[in-house]
């Protein structure tokens, strides 16, 4: 049974994956390997891109209904079964899903394991019998950056850049989720998990090839750049709706 859910997962995930990767590195002008693990990561990001972007509305949602929330468990302090029913209805009302924040990443983790696999074992001889027929073999991969940096190698650099770039997306995201200020529990571990998140990144990324720290940059930027268009196109949609109430009413 393993067996079998081992091999489906090299076909249906990790294969794919990997010819995709050599194939970038193969049609690259000067076969850069970094700039094939660039591709690679945006390829999979745009893929993902619906159901990302329907994440990040879903928790943006979830987030303006925190000081309701907050209002019923101080109303059914006593009563935890209330309290639980009454904060459903008031998911279903506002037709949110709680959860809804967190499918697309179990939905991309399958994708994420793929991708350390692949950078992890590295591009070897023995890994090109996994290449498709059409895909051209390319006999031996340099996996250097513009010539300068290894990435099969550790690169504290690229470590504490994916720190950096972690920072910024964990600190943009909070940012947009426009949740309460406060000296509450919740207000104190969001701001934990924004310098949190960043070390253990650090801390990850220096252990493992450079080129998950690649691959760590590039996702935490078009992660910033998705909510950045998430949030514009909010922006757009309340400007609209105000400018009919305004003009409704002008009408009346």
């Amino acid at each position: 049974m393993l067996e079998i859910i081992v091999n489906s997962y090299n076909l249906v995930i990790y294969q794919p994956l990997f010819n995709a990767l050599v194939l970038f590195y193969e049609v690259i002008p000067g076969r850069d390997f970094g700039v094939a693990v660039i591709l690679l990561t945006l390829l999979v990001r745009v893929i993902f891109y619906p159901l990302s972007a329907k994440g990040m509305v879903a928790q943006k949602k979830l987030s303006a209904l925190q000081p309701k929330i907050k209002e019923l468990q101080e109303k059914f302090k006593q009563d935890r079964e209330r309290q639980a029913k009454e904060t459903m209805a008031l998911y279903k009302k506002s037709g949110v899903n709680p959860f809804a924040g967190f499918l697309p990443l179990l939905v991309q983790l399958p994708i994420l394991f793929a991708l350390y696999r692949l950078f992890l074992v590295g591009l070897g001889s023995d890994q090109l019998s996994f290449l498709y027929s059409f895909i051209p073999n390319p006999g031996s991969i340099d996996p250097s950056f513009f010539g300068i940096l290894d990435l099969s190698q550790t690169s504290i650099i690229l470590a504490l850049v994916a720190g950096a770039a972690q920072f910024w997306q964990t600190r943009y995201s909070f940012k947009s989720s426009k949740q309460t200020k406060g000296t509450d529990f919740a207000s104190r571990m969001q701001k934990q998990m924004m310098y949190f998140f960043p070390i253990i990144t650090v801390l990850i990324v220096s252990r493992f090839p450079a080129a998950i720290g690649l691959y760590w940059i590039v996702t935490s930027l078009f992660s910033v750049f998705q909510q950045y268009r998430v949030n514009k196109h909010d922006l757009e949609v309340n400007i609209v709706k105000n400018d009919d109430i305004t003009r409704n009413e002008n009408n009346n």
